[in-house]
């Protein structure tokens, strides 16, 4: 995972989203049908479909089935995005890493 962003899916969201993508090169954005990628990429950076996502909904899931506060129907769920921030930036390092952080 290399950004994410806490929000509604409207314009500004994903321009923030874009923001942190930016700094990567990224050249190739694969997604849904959503108006907001069509008005806020290139046409030639943005291919529409299922194929090259099922990976990265296969991940999200899995965070969401490990991190049961990012799960709305929890009594785990956090209302504090800095919560959120630190449970997935922990969970990142730890899976994508193999960094475990400890409290002392």
């Amino acid at each position: 995972m290399l950004a994410y962003v806490f929000g509604k899916r409207k314009d500004e969201v994903f321009k923030e989203l874009k923001t942190l993508l930016k700094p990567f090169g990224i050249n190739k954005f694969y997604t849904d049908d959503w108006g907001a990628y069509e008005r806020h990429l290139d046409e030639n950076m943005h291919i529409i479909g299922k194929a090259n996502t099922q990976k990265i909904e296969r991940k999200n899931l899995n965070f969401r089935t490990w991190i049961k506060r990012l799960a709305r129907k929890t009594i785990c769920f956090s209302k504090l995005e800095k919560m959120h921030d630190i449970v997935i930036g922990l969970l990142i390092n730890k899976v994508e890493f193999g960094v475990n952080i400890h409290a002392i």
